[in-house]
């Protein structure tokens, strides 16, 4: 672990030396196309306005040219109604405070059906927002998700699922890659965007491995070696999407884990960008 450990942090540096392209192992760089797939208004202080500012600002820094916030200044694990439409509003907020750089998810609650079906079609079907974020109000295998993954693809937009694997028991109501694969089973037309693949990302790699309409999503651990180049390996750099969970991580440790997995250039424009650029079809660019 410590030799990945500082394999990876030979990434960090190489990331916050990259303001305008991205590097590209054995090739020339590539334009700067990096979509961060899973940020929030963390890390920083001030109104959503100034967070946005902030985390903008940073993440010029590294090159990252959009990010998809979602939930709001708060973490509320079950939220209720009010609460939905409060952190939504403030995912709003920072949509119409940079348009041009920031995109937005859709925050919901499995037990509570008719507001989140609701806020799903206030901020997608009527707003700008463009996927579906679920947290740790339920574990996503269980039934509950069903309506809610039904109006996400009858919207055409992915649904960004909260994953881990912890060593020890999960927390109430969080989901393991095993309960994203059970759901995505279900619901072979859906997208599922799988966050943190398991925080253990061995164990989770192998989970959705054979799931099709699941990508691993690499943000959230320790910027160790290993994680994109098996999971580029396992899945194919078709399915797997670059996120940091800035501003709880850094962007520089998170874009580490692909800027030293010594991919190909094509590669590594999938993870960085394509990727989640088809996934959001609603997106300008």
């Amino acid at each position: 672990m410590l030799i990945r450990t500082l394999q990876a942090a030979a990434g960090v540096a190489a990331a916050s030396r990259l303001p305008q392209r991205l590097a590209t192992a054995g090739s020339e760089p590539a334009e700067r196309s990096v979509w961060d797939a899973h940020v929030h208004l963390t890390g920083v202080a001030g109104s959503v306005e100034q967070r946005v500012d902030g985390l903008l600002k940073i993440a010029s820094r590294v090159g990252i040219e959009r990010l998809i916030f979602c939930m709001g200044t708060s973490f509320v694990p079950d939220p209720s109604p009010a609460e939905l439409r409060k952190q939504n509003d403030e995912v709003l907020r920072a949509i119409a405070h940079a348009p041009d750089r920031v995109s937005g998810m859709v925050y919901v609650n499995p037990k509570q059906k008719q507001a989140s079906l609701d806020e799903m079609d206030r901020c997608v079907r009527e707003g700008p927002m463009v996927g579906v974020k679920l947290w740790i109000a339920l574990e996503c295998s269980r039934p509950e998700l069903d309506p809610i993954v039904r109006r996400a693809v009858e919207l055409k937009v992915p649904l960004l699922q909260h994953a881990y694997d912890r060593t020890a028991e999960n927390l109430p109501g969080e989901s393991s890659c095993g309960d994203v694969a059970i759901l995505a089973a279900r619901h072979p037309d859906a997208r599922f965007i799988c966050a943190h693949t398991g925080n253990d990302w061995e164990r989770g790699i192998r989970t959705i491995r054979n799931v099709q309409n699941v990508w691993a999503e690499v943000c959230g651990s320790d910027p160790t070696a290993g994680f994109v180049e098996m999971a580029v390996r396992e899945l194919g750099a078709e399915r797997v999407v670059y996120g940091s969970d800035g501003g709880g991580r850094s962007f520089a440790s998170q874009l580490a884990k692909v800027y030293s997995a010594g991919l190909p250039a094509a590669d590594q424009r999938l993870i960085l960008g394509g990727n989640i650029r088809r996934l959001l079809a609603r997106v300008p660019g």
